[in-house]
């Protein structure tokens, strides 16, 4: 089984206490956000193949980094060069270098990779401005990381509602921006990475296939995956996205781009309800809930593959 903690929210920066105590009783709940459905995963190191983190600031859970041992990790982690105008409540670029630095000394070169997105154009944050600072972090982190993945953002109606002054960014802008880098990428031996961004950029020699593949998963865990086809596929990229145990609209940092997040408002009210303690990232089982068990099997090739199998039971189980 492939566990995913962030696409939906930034559980290392927010929820850490949380995720440890899911590590320590062996299971998590999770909802499903388009029908409030409730699963349970089970934290067993010999079927959870991979946990993935996507993280803007993995420095708090980096802390606790050993009683993570027992599992193999890939760690996706954004680091951009925008102020708090953008990024209100994300650490200085600076500092998270810093913190991906002792990720990759921790794991591995194979088990972390750098995200540099979104990407917008406005007077402050210019072609030049991107440029320049690429260029920059890609001088400190090359050493520790051997790829770089990019994105333009995505202009959905919350994302306009929280950052009006945002716009496409255009088809020549991209190319400036695909060219650059991929020089810049070039001399320090990186490889660059599009995800749900088309082809446009591979004639600068990107890998459009997507950030997750199961290649760059088997890379991270120096195993063969035998997953099946189509299992984990929901977007229209290779990538493996696993089984999400993250909610939307709970992340703190505030970014104007962000698509998980409708407005703070409703994450200061969901931040309200979190308990560390409750197996649910938000909220509490309540009397009546149905949870369905998933009984996953490890996708690794040396291992025993099992049928998956599932269970209904009553919250009063658990």
């Amino acid at each position: 089984m492939i566990l995913n903690t962030g696409t939906r929210t930034d559980i290392p920066a927010f929820f850490n206490k949380w995720f440890l105590n899911r590590i320590e009783e062996g299971f998590v709940l999770s909802k499903n956000p388009y029908n409030n459905q409730i699963y349970k995963y089970n934290f067993n190191p010999k079927t959870v193949d991979v946990i993935c983190f996507c993280s803007k600031n993995p420095k708090p859970l980096v802390r606790n980094l050993d009683r993570l041992s027992d599992y193999n990790q890939f760690w996706f982690t954004t680091i951009t060069p925008y102020g708090k105008d953008i990024e209100v409540n994300v650490p200085n670029y600076k500092k998270v270098i810093e913190t991906f630095k002792k990720l990759s000394e921790s794991l591995g070169i194979n088990a972390v990779s750098w995200r540099y997105d979104p990407i917008f154009i406005t007077e402050k944050y210019s072609l030049d401005f991107h440029v320049d600072m690429f260029e920059q972090m890609a001088s400190e982190l090359h050493e520790y990381t051997s790829d770089c993945t990019i994105s333009f953002i995505d202009l959905y109606q919350k994302v306009l509602r929280n950052f009006p002054e945002a716009r496409e960014v255009t088809t020549e802008e991209r190319l400036v921006i695909g060219e650059n880098f991929a020089k810049i990428a070039g001399e320090y031996d990186m490889q660059m990475k599009t995800c749900v961004e088309g082809t446009l950029l591979d004639p600068f020699g990107f890998d459009s296939a997507g950030c997750m593949t199961r290649q760059v998963l088997e890379k991270a865990i120096g195993n063969n995956l035998n997953v099946p086809k189509g299992k984990y596929h929901n977007r229209e990229c290779n990538c493996l996205m696993g089984r999400d145990i993250g909610l939307y609209n709970t992340c703190m940092h505030g970014c104007k781009y962000c698509y998980a997040n409708s407005n703070m408002k409703l994450v200061k009210r969901n931040q309200k309800l979190h308990n560390p303690d409750s197996p649910l990232l938000i909220g509490e089982v309540s009397d009546g809930d149905v949870v369905i068990e998933v009984n996953e099997s490890s996708y690794i090739e040396t291992h025993e593959k099992v049928v998956p199998l599932t269970r209904t039971f009553q919250s009063t189980l658990l």
